[in-house]
């Protein structure tokens, strides 16, 4: 698959990355990834396994180390920044899998989560507010999160993500393990959170089902950014479709972008 042109200019971008390197240890994952992410959208991003979907989101966050190239956020450079950093500067990573201290509460899950608030005295009005947002949080706010179901459970992940008040939500494979159900209720979360402003990020493995639900797609193979596009066009390139999306066409109708 050859490169495209980026079909959108940087100038709207909360996100750049430019010819970023990284990877673990002596092996080489991102090989000059480059990519724009535009402000307040949700973007899907899609490739084989080991193309670096996960590394890139890791790289991002300041969990793997850019060996070279430059990323930008908001028109400062955050190259190299640490977890902590990222989230003083808006940027939340919801990691696959259950990320939860399953032995506490609910509450204390949330509690938690606000520490990394520079303004502690808000937090209590903020998990309120969690609380109205998810009425599920609020009834199990004194279960230990352990006993939550795998949907409640990435719901707590969401709201203690959302405490934050960020910007940027780095999520990665939010639908593991959950029913059909519960996938459409985070997809709609997200919708939401886009339209309100947020810049997400996005790896699914149903990678037809998000990009229906996506303002763009990004494609990710041997490590490097091959097309960035609308959802819309990446759906009904016959092309990404044979190799990504099942060898199914989508419907354009279904394509359009939720927001």
């Amino acid at each position: 698959m050859t490169a495209n042109a980026n079909t959108h200019q940087s100038g709207d971008a909360l996100l750049l990355l430019k010819d970023v390197v990284s990877g673990y240890g002596k092996m080489t994952i991102l090989n000059g990834t480059t990519a724009a992410i535009r402000r307040g959208a949700i973007t899907t991003v899609i490739g084989p396994n080991g193309a670096g979907k996960s590394t890139m989101f890791k790289t991002i966050f300041g969990l793997l180390p850019v060996r070279t190239g430059t990323i930008t956020m908001d028109g400062k450079e955050i190259t190299n920044s640490s977890p902590r950093q990222m989230l003083d500067m808006g940027a939340v990573f919801i990691p696959q899998g259950r990320n939860i201290f399953a032995e506490l509460t609910v509450k204390h899950n949330l509690e938690l989560g606000g520490v990394a608030l520079s303004d502690q005295s808000g937090l209590g009005d903020r998990i309120e507010d969690m609380f109205t947002r998810f009425p599920i949080l609020r009834e199990k706010a004194n279960a230990q999160a352990g006993t939550l179901s795998g949907g409640q459970q990435k719901l707590l992940e969401v709201a203690r993500g959302l405490l934050l008040n960020p910007k940027l939500m780095l999520v990665d494979e939010p639908s593991i393990g959950l029913s059909p159900l519960m996938v459409q209720e985070v997809f709609s979360i997200l919708i939401d959170l886009a339209k309100k402003g947020v810049t997400i990020l996005l790896i699914e493995q149903n990678a037809k089902q998000a990009l229906q639900m996506s303002d763009y797609g990004l494609v990710l193979e041997q490590g490097q950014a091959r097309i960035e596009d609308t959802a819309k066009n990446i759906l009904n390139d016959a092309r990404v479709a044979q190799l990504f999306l099942g060898g199914g066409m989508a419907p354009a109708a279904a394509a359009a972008p939720a927001h």
